[in-house]
């Protein structure tokens, strides 16, 4: 939902922007070097591939009311969210195949969702 925005509002956008699209390139390399790993490492292993369309959906950018500028941050938005979602189920088979031993439990900590499928640690002891 949009929200009216006002002069403050603006400003803070403008300073955050450089921020924000500061991540593009490198997220563009990794991108480029995660898929040799991807491609290289999980035929090596016999892990199944992750369908990267199932990840990374740009789609938004095509909503007709919104200006071009919200069109480029629609498209940038769902590249580098859905990348980030693809990289992270990557590294989860890849934790899986290599470590599948669940952390050590301590207050605070998130175990990842694909830790539920981990050996408990008493099992090591």
């Amino acid at each position: 939902m949009k929200q009216k925005k006002d002069k403050s509002t603006i400003l803070r956008h403008r300073l955050s922007g450089p921020f924000i699209y500061s991540i593009g390139m490198p997220v563009i390399i990794l991108d480029i070097w995660s898929e040799v790993y991807h491609r290289v490492c999980f035929f090596l292993y016999k892990i199944p591939y992750v369908k990267r369309s199932h990840y990374i959906k740009i789609d938004r950018h095509k909503l007709k009311k919104l200006k071009t500028m919200d069109k480029f941050n629609c498209v940038y938005c769902g590249y580098v969210n859905g990348w980030i979602n693809y990289i992270q189920e990557i590294a989860a088979r890849t934790e899986k195949y290599w470590c599948a031993i669940k952390h050590e439990k301590y207050e605070g900590f998130v175990e990842p969702k694909h830790h539920k499928d981990f050996s408990e640690r008493e099992e090591f002891k």
